[in-house]
């Protein structure tokens, strides 16, 4: 018998809109920051100009990012933060992932 059983179990109720890499990308940077724009996410994960977007709408409609549009002379620039359920999110999944490694054994 697995002595983990509940361990594996817990792995299909995560929450698939952090566990997903460019979504969890984006989370962890934006955790380690007050606020980032646009392009210095771009920077630092790699993602398409569409896949940011994309991934960045669909953290703010969960309502883990904020993300606020404002002109810098006549420049667009877009910023993003984590907001409070959205820290509150990646906390649990970090917890979740600590305990998880701790916890499995290598055969």
């Amino acid at each position: 018998m697995v002595e983990n059983e509940n361990l594996y179990q817990e792995t299909t109720h995560l929450d698939r809109l952090v566990h997903e890499p460019a979504r969890l990308a984006l989370l962890a940077v934006l955790y380690e920051v007050e606020e980032a724009d646009f392009l210095y996410l771009l920077r630092l994960t790699g993602l398409t100009k569409g896949n940011l977007s994309a991934h960045l709408a669909k953290l703010e409609q969960a309502g883990y990012v904020e993300v606020k549009k404002r002109f810098l002379g006549k420049r667009p620039n877009t910023l993003c933060r984590l907001t409070p359920q959205g820290r509150q999110a990646f906390e649990s999944y970090l917890q979740w992932m600590k305990r998880f490694s701790q916890q499995v054994r290598s055969p």
